[in-house]
């Protein structure tokens, strides 16, 4: 059971300090993901990006992933080409709901990071933050989007998840830090004392902060 995000954070750089990582750029998850990562970026001296992921719901079925919008120096779109076959349906049924997310991301980017542009992952070992992993669905298409990007290595690094989620992340990352994995799993939220929403402004504030400390001590 974790106190909070910030706690929980705390707990993930003590283990992730521990990794021999050369040139560490760490990514969180908003907005969650974003409390938790800064410890971690804190710990390694490293800069703190985010990794945004928009779902791209079936037509009719929108809780069930076709694919992900993932942003970055570049943007990448992730199909889930079984859930495509199913439905009888192709990646260009879905260029207008693409084109929205799309608008989103860039809506989200220009409220959080204030212009600074996305940081590039090519040769960096990456540091991939989240709160928890539940389904994984959305961590699995950040990451498959990740690895296109040609970075030294990625190393998925939260809090909690359950067993088998992470098994199944295994074969995409090279690296895998978790501190509990319960059983039985029933919701992040659930190992946390403390699980409040993380606000936008939340966020633009903790990003801000880091960045200042950032060049302070440079």
């Amino acid at each position: 059971m974790f106190t909070n995000r910030h706690q929980a954070g705390d707990a993930l750089a003590a283990r992730v300090i521990d990794l021999d990582l050369s040139s560490p750029l760490v990514l969180a998850l908003p907005r969650g993901g974003v409390p938790v990562a800064l410890p971690v970026a804190r710990a390694l001296d490293a800069p703190l990006d985010l990794l945004m992921v928009r779902k791209l719901g079936l037509p009719g079925h929108a809780e069930l992933a076709a694919g992900a919008v993932v942003d970055g120096a570049r943007t990448d779109v992730v199909f889930n080409t079984d859930v495509l076959r199913r439905a009888g349906l192709t990646e260009a049924d879905f260029d207008k709901m693409i084109a929205d997310k799309l608008s989103q991301i860039e809506a989200r980017r220009a409220m959080y990071l204030s212009g600074h542009a996305p940081l590039d992952a090519a040769g960096q070992d990456v540091i991939v933050v989240d709160d928890g992993i539940a389904t994984g669905a959305t961590v699995k298409a950040a990451l498959k989007a990740l690895r296109r990007r040609d970075p030294r290595q990625i190393i998925l690094a939260v809090p909690v998840a359950p067993q088998d989620g992470i098994d199944e992340l295994q074969s995409q990352v090279d690296g895998v830090v978790c501190i509990e994995t319960p059983h039985p799993f029933y919701a992040v939220g659930a190992h946390y004392r403390s699980f409040e929403q993380v606000s936008d402004e939340d966020v633009v504030q903790m990003l801000q902060d880091y960045w200042n400390e950032q060049e302070r001590s440079t």
